[in-house]
């Protein structure tokens, strides 16, 4: 998903969108649990307590909210690119964070879809595989962060500065 005209660095709006996903996802990460209370009441054909539906409602408007960012920030990112990788880094680590990049999109956008399709549509199947992807978006999470620190750390390319401060304000 690359443009032709690789820019310097991200945007602000680019950098933006990464944290606040990166947060969000960490947040229904930590909630996601609460929402099962509800949805087996409603399995059931019982009505769940208030609390109950205030955690789920808060877990599905969360979902919601990180699609909706999803969808902004590939919009902006087939608007303003990406840099381009290191030019030191081997054709291994590219490809690897390629692969990687792309799995990670395929669960912020995979994770609030079949989250939604359970939840609205009661379709069991999808809330079992939203169930079971949440062990591999932890790992997945947990390898891109501290591939972002291996890069900055030890290889001490700029991939991790890149993604704190917009192109413009390193530069300038």
């Amino acid at each position: 998903m690359t443009v032709a005209n690789e820019p310097a660095g991200y945007t602000g709006t680019q950098i933006f969108l990464h944290w606040i996903i990166a947060g969000l996802v960490v947040l229904q990460l930590v909630i996601g649990e609460d929402i099962k209370p509800a949805y087996r009441a409603f399995s059931r054909g019982t009505e769940p307590a208030a609390g109950d539906i205030l955690n789920a409602n808060i877990h599905v408007y969360v979902g919601l909210a990180v699609l909706v960012l999803a969808i902004w920030r590939i919009a902006v990112r087939l608007r303003h690119g990406v840099p381009a990788a290191p030019p030191e880094e081997s054709v291994l680590l590219k490809r690897t964070s390629a692969v990687a990049h792309f799995l990670l999109y395929l669960f912020i956008f995979g994770m609030p879809i079949t989250g939604a399709l359970a939840w609205y549509f009661s379709f069991r199947v999808m809330g079992e595989i939203h169930e079971l992807a949440k062990p591999v978006i932890i790992i997945a999470v947990g390898l891109h962060a501290a591939a972002a620190l291996w890069q900055h750390f030890y290889v001490k390319s700029d991939v991790l500065v890149r993604m704190l401060l917009p192109a413009a304000r390193r530069m300038g």
